[in-house]
Formats: C-alpha cells, sequence, structure tokens
C-alpha cells in the first residue's frame, strides 16, 4: 500500500525570517519527518502548491482536486494550511474511491514546538484504516469536515455535533 502526500505549504511548512513575521513557503517538510520517524510504509511527497492557505482560492482546489482524482493512489494525505483547509476539504467531498486525509499545523514544522510531525504522523495512520471518503486529522482527532470548524481562541479543530 503506497501513500501519496499531497502538500500545498501552509503553516506546515513556513519559514519565518525575523521579528516582523515575515515568512514564506519552504519545501515540503514531510519527507524529513517521516524519515526521521523511519516509517516502513511506502509512500511519495509531491509539492503541488507552495501557499498560504488564506491565498488558496477556487482554482487552486480545482488543481488540489486534479492531482487527487488523477494519481494511481487509492490513499492521499493533504498537507494543508489550517484556515481555510475546511474549503478545500468540501471540494474534495465527491471523490469515490479514495481514502483522504487533509492535515495542517498550528506552527510550522521547522519550529522547536509544533503539532506538524504529531498531525502527519496521525494522517498517515488513519488513511491506511479507514473507508474511503474524506476526512480531516486535526489535535489528535479525525473529523468529518461537514461538521467540524477551526475554534480560532483555543487554537484547535473541534466538532460542531
Amino acid at each position: 500500500m503506497k501513500i501519496k502526500i499531497l502538500s500545498t505549504g501552509g503553516t506546515f511548512d513556513k519559514i519565518y525570517y525575523d521579528a516582523k513575521s515575515d515568512f514564506h513557503i519552504g519545501d515540503p517538510m514531510a519527507t524529513p519527518i517521516l524519515e526521521e520517524a523511519n516509517v516502513t510504509f511506502d509512500y511519495a511527497v509531491d509539492s503541488i502548491l507552495q501557499k498560504d492557505s488564506l491565498d488558496i482560492n477556487d482554482e487552486d482546489r480545482d488543481l488540489i482536486r486534479q492531482k487527487v482524482q488523477g494519481d494511481g493512489c487509492d490513499k492521499i494525505v493533504v498537507i494543508h494550511g489550517t484556515d481555510t483547509l475546511l474549503n478545500t476539504a468540501m471540494h474534495l467531498l465527491d471523490i469515490r474511491g479514495k481514502t483522504i486525509v487533509i492535515t495542517g499545523a498550528m506552527q510550522p514544522a521547522r519550529m522547536r514546538y509544533s503539532d506538524a510531525a504529531y498531525n502527519l504522523g496521525v494522517a498517515t495512520s488513519a488513511v491506511q484504516v479507514l473507508k474511503p471518503g474524506v476526512y480531516v486529522a486535526m489535535n489528535g482527532q479525525i473529523f468529518d469536515p461537514r461538521t467540524t470548524r477551526k475554534n480560532l481562541e483555543q487554537s484547535r479543530f473541534e466538532s460542531t455535533l
């Protein structure tokens, strides 16, 4: 079983330069994270966008959709910025025959205290055992994007049920 990881950038891959929070999106961090974890599953990482999720538009979501649908893997993890992660998840809901798990990070993977590696671990584990569909992996939980929201005050995702 191979897992395809599609990186779109977001906070997960951000590099900060100074105290003014000047940043750009760097190379995908998924590969070094998985290499360091010494995972034994087969995977491939493709960088399809390098954008903050606030800059992802419907054309970008169409590109993400095309990449997911056109890939031969039926297990897909999408790394995405958390601000519009749910919008993209909703855009992928009607894709059939694939298990798609979308994840991100509240702090860049390059920072010492980041949730990125943990979220990627949860996402790659979840994609191996979940039934086909679209899911969100954040804060140690798996969510249905239709009943999930980002709680800005508590800096976490949560169910609306």
